[in-house]
């Protein structure tokens, strides 16, 4: 059984089977009190992001919100996911804008009607899986220039300018937004400041009400109330149409297939990337395991509904589905209301979005920017490899400046070559003496006794990109570990930096559940960027260890602290095979 299927009463048949139809077997109605509670709340929490990622993306704000619909009410009764919400993101915002720039809109249905199929095939063959193939730098390049750009594409909307046409490209965008920053208008400027800082401040006073939503309808009674002559949602757009959207077959171009192969596979990988990451972020929090297949293929599935209804193209949305999660959320029907509450918006209240200022719209952008730039872990790489910091400032760079297709392209080819790189250097040829031998006593298990309070895992081989989850699928269930979990990196070779992602994630949930971890053994390279990076404060210089043997003295240390050397059954490994 793979590690999509491996949890608690899964059966075989199970496979291919949506989480909407496995959880309706134990559905109960306290469930549908839950789920009903959290649809609603992060259906309003939806809204405004749906209508800006629509505004931002170059499309109409209602095409935002038929995605919403359209998407997040598929992904979650045909996804591998009992908790994920989905729909527009920011991660689509660039390349949605430059698809439309060169190729209209027709374009733009046949990018997402194209990766529509390609998420289809990857979940039905299986290949899902090679999204895991995208190294940390290149993730974390990427995402970091995408932020960068939507922050840049606000500042005309937040600050009130006046200007010409304004370029897609990044640096002609700055050079017109600086040429008329004399044109800002300060009413515009108050309203998205205000905006900004009630979006900002406002989790202080209540989490229950997300801040967006207070934003939004403030700036929106202000503008109407006081008729404040700024750009809303109604004099650019002409509001948004109440009803159900309108079904509409694409125009398909044959002759534009190949030209806009390239995007429509940057636009799957993409999707497959954030959806998963937003899979495996709802399993943490929720305790649950996602199937990455059956996800995938639902995924495909909304992307080739949404252009039928003119929308954009769609994935899972990691800050919504952690909203639905903290909200309540326990099925995929939480997922479905909060699909039912936009439709419901639409339907009933569609008039009043038009005083909605874009300003206000801007402001929550700008959040969602800073929120899903990952700024943090440019830090981290900062202290790795000149390898790795060179494939995250060319993806970076490339993704700001060129585009993000030329970006994650560029970016997989440097990453193959590293990887080639790291695995030719874990060969080595030398001289076994009598030295190395009484050097690698201390390092074998098979004349050790292991306490019962002990736990050791082993990592064989390269810990880089592509293999790095292994970790994480083998300790999926902490409940299986001792009090002290012992992590051998004799035997790896190497790591980068999403190997060491994982180690930090492992030591983070370990922590979480009251259990320490000691590392032992590390050779040179691995030893290398542990050192560089922060992972050392993280788990204490003094939890890592030369060997086994100092491992499992600490470990004593540890028990006795804790009152846990006791008479228990201690594991021999004296008659075991080699380790």
């Amino acid at each position: 059984m793979n590690a999509n299927t491996r949890h608690k009463g899964a059966k075989p048949s199970d496979r291919w089977t949506p989480k909407s139809i496995l959880c309706f077997r134990t559905y109960t109605r306290q469930n549908f009190i839950a789920d009903l509670v959290a649809g609603l709340t992060v259906g309003l929490v939806a809204l405004p992001l749906a209508m800006a990622f629509g505004i931002a993306s170059g499309v109409t704000p209602q095409a935002g919100i038929y995605t919403a619909v359209v998407a997040g009410f598929l992904i979650s009764a045909l996804g591998g996911s009992r908790t994920q919400i989905g729909g527009p993101t920011g991660a689509f915002v660039v390349i949605v804008a430059g698809i439309i720039a060169k190729f209209g809109l027709s374009g733009l249905f046949m990018v997402t009607l194209m990766a529509g199929v390609i998420l289809i095939l990857m979940g039905v063959t299986g290949l899902g899986s090679a999204v895991k193939f995208i190294p940390r730098p290149v993730t974390i390049g990427f995402t970091n220039g995408i932020a960068l750009l939507i922050a840049s594409t606000q500042i005309k909307d937040f600050l009130g300018l006046k200007t010409p046409a304004v370029p897609s490209e990044f640096l002609g965008r700055m050079e017109v937004l600086c040429a008329h920053i004399a044109t800002a208008d300060w009413r515009t400027l108050l309203v998205g400041g205000v905006s900004l800082g009630l979006i900002l401040l406002w989790p202080r006073v209540t989490k229950k009400i997300p801040g967006s939503i207070v934003a939004m309808l403030l700036g929106t009674l202000i503008c109407a109330g006081f008729h404040i002559p700024i750009e809303t949602i109604g004099s650019k757009f002409g509001g948004i149409p109440t009803g159900l959207p309108h079904f509409m077959a694409p125009h398909f171009r044959p002759e534009l297939i190949l030209p806009l192969l390239p995007s429509a596979v940057a636009v799957a990988l993409l999707a497959a990337v954030e959806s998963l990451l937003s899979a495996v972020v709802a399993d943490g929090m929720s305790g649950d395991k996602h199937n990455s297949n059956v996800e995938l293929i639902a995924q495909g599935i909304a992307n080739i509904a949404c252009p039928l209804v003119g929308g954009v193209p769609a994935t899972g949305a990691i800050a919504r589905t952690a909203t639905n999660i903290r909200a309540g959320a326990v099925s995929p029907v939480s997922g479905i209301t909060h699909a039912l509450t936009l439709l419901l918006i639409l339907l009933v209240a569609a008039p009043l979005a038009r005083y909605i200022p874009l300003a206000t719209l801007a402001a929550v952008l700008f959040v969602v920017a800073y929120n899903m730039g990952e700024w943090r872990e440019i830090a981290i790489i900062w202290r790795l490899s000149r390898a790795d910091k060179a494939v995250w400032i060319v993806t970076f760079a490339l993704t700001v400046l060129a585009d993000l297709t030329v970006a994650v392209e560029v970016g997989m080819v440097l990453a193959a070559l590293l990887y080639i790189q790291r695995v030719s250097q874990t060969t080595t040829v030398s001289t076994v003496t009598d030295e190395y031998i009484r050097a690698g006593r201390a390092h074998i298990l098979q004349d050790k006794i292991v306490p019962a309070y002990v736990s050791i895992l082993r990592i064989h081989g390269p810990f880089l990109f592509g293999a790095a989850e292994k970790l994480a699928d083998e300790t999926a269930d902490l409940r299986d570990l001792a009090q002290v979990v012992v992590l051998r990196l004799r035997n790896m070779t190497a790591i980068d930096a999403t190997g060491l992602h994982e180690l930090e994630k492992f030591a983070d949930r370990l922590r979480a559940s009251g259990r320490t971890l000691l590392l032992c053994g590390a050779r040179d390279q691995p030893e290398q960027l542990l050192t560089q990076s922060t992972f050392v404060q993280r788990v204490g210089s003094e939890n890592i260890l030369p060997h086994v043997d100092a491992a499992l003295t600490r470990a004593r240390e540890i028990a006795e602290n804790f009152g846990g050397v006791g008479e228990e059954t201690a594991r021999d490994f004296q008659t075991h095979a080699p380790v």
